[in-house]
């Protein structure tokens, strides 16, 4: 299986979701319908970063980890804001 890290963001509020999944547009289309409880309140999102990490789902997570992180999240909301 191959991974990939993901950032979406809201359409209508300062809000930044970072996941991994096996199948990016699938998962995408639960963001987008409301299908997850956390992201739920916030959709509809639009993907701002996405990368394939191999496959292993610990090496996804430990990405996830530094896209979640502070100096990620700054990075995430930068590339957020140049696609406005």
């Amino acid at each position: 299986m191959i991974y990939e890290v993901y950032a979406i963001s809201s359409l209508t509020k300062n809000y930044i979701y970072v996941g991994f999944s096996t199948e990016l547009e699938v998962r995408l289309n639960r963001h987008n319908k409301g299908l997850n409880k956390t992201t739920a309140p916030y959709a509809p999102f639009r993907l701002i970063y996405s990368e394939v990490v191999g496959t292993s789902r610990e090496e996804a997570r430990l990405r996830e980890k530094y896209w979640k992180s502070g100096t990620g999240k700054r990075k995430l909301r930068i590339l957020r804001d140049e696609l406005d």
